[in-house]
């Protein structure tokens, strides 16, 4: 069996080690976002392409849900002695490595699939992890300047760690995502699919962004398998992040409906068969199979439970 996942950040990256889990046999592919990318200290860092590559591969934070576990902050500590810019983002000393071998790799020509796969061979995640794209892409959003009240876009890292998406977003604008094209292996995994499953990532940075490299999603919706997605939002609030944050600048709704309503039915020209919902959510999406189910990744189990639920899904 052949499986691809849609996937950024703690959510999907979480969700992905269930799908492990619930098909161990399988070959499995995700597809991950890129627009959280972003250049700090002279070092290129992949925080999505991280966070999955850590946790699949038994080297992540758990209680944080992002780094190195066992990290230590002998380099930020460095860097905030001489006030080095920007202050708001830290680097840890462990996680910093993997930020230096990418660097040098892109540096020396190599397209950022060869560099994820380079920096896989030692994690061993058990899936292939694939960049959305080898062309750089950045989320920026539009807020108004606290200082001058007039609007300018910041990067999408200094928007949610700086100012913890206290800042209103009128509009999230991938920066380079018109020239970017789908990396290599992304148009062909979705040709030999057997299940393709969004997972519970943010709607509108992580899985949108994907979405928005040109002819990714006419790859997906081609795609022969079924396309079955897990809500994000359980009992009108979101799990993790800041999805409430981003959905109403998009006009969505903060709710399963909503955003079932936002992705659409692949029938009428949207991208999903199948949309699980927590069992208490109502949720009329028009001509999408919504299966209630347990939501929440609270255990190994429960994340294997949702992974298997969403594979099935993908069998009706």
């Amino acid at each position: 069996m052949q499986i691809v996942v849609l996937a950024g950040g703690t959510g999907g990256a979480r969700f992905l080690r269930g799908v492990r889990a619930a098909a161990p046999e399988a070959e499995i592919t995700a597809v991950v976002n890129t627009g959280d990318d972003v250049t700090m200290h002279g070092l290129r860092i992949c925080p999505d392409l991280d966070t999955v590559m850590y946790t699949l591969g038994g080297g992540i934070d758990e209680e944080r849900g992002w780094g190195r576990a066992g990290e230590s902050w002998t380099v930020k500590e460095e860097l905030a002695a001489y006030d080095a810019d920007p202050t708001w983002f830290g680097l840890g000393d462990r996680d910093l490595a993997t930020h230096l071998v990418r660097t040098r790799m892109l540096d020396a020509g190599y397209p950022l699939s060869a560099v994820t796969a380079a920096l896989c061979a030692r994690w061993q995640p058990g899936v292939t992890v694939l960049p959305m794209s080898d062309q750089r892409v950045e989320t920026h959003v539009v807020v108004t300047d606290p200082d001058s009240g007039r609007p300018q876009a910041i990067h999408f890292q200094e928007w949610w760690v700086r100012h913890r998406a206290a800042l209103d977003p009128a509009a999230f604008v991938q920066v380079g995502v018109d020239a970017a094209r789908p990396a290599p292996g992304v148009v062909e995994a979705f040709a030999a699919a057997d299940a393709v499953l969004l997972a519970p990532s943010n709607p509108v940075v992580s899985i949108g962004t994907v979405l928005g490299v040109p002819g990714l999603r006419e790859a997906l919706v081609a795609s022969p398998a079924r396309i079955a997605g897990v809500s994000p939002v359980v009992g009108g609030a979101v799990v993790r992040g800041m999805a409430d944050r981003c959905l109403p600048a998009m006009g969505i709704e903060v709710s399963a409906e909503g955003v079932g309503r936002h992705y659409g039915a692949r029938s009428d020209g949207g991208l999903l068969d199948a949309w699980l919902v927590a069992e208490d959510d109502a949720a009329d999406v028009p001509g999408v199979d919504v299966h209630p189910r347990p939501l929440m990744m609270s255990s190994p189990e429960a994340t294997e439970a949702l992974a298997r639920a969403a594979l099935d899904a993908c069998t009706r």
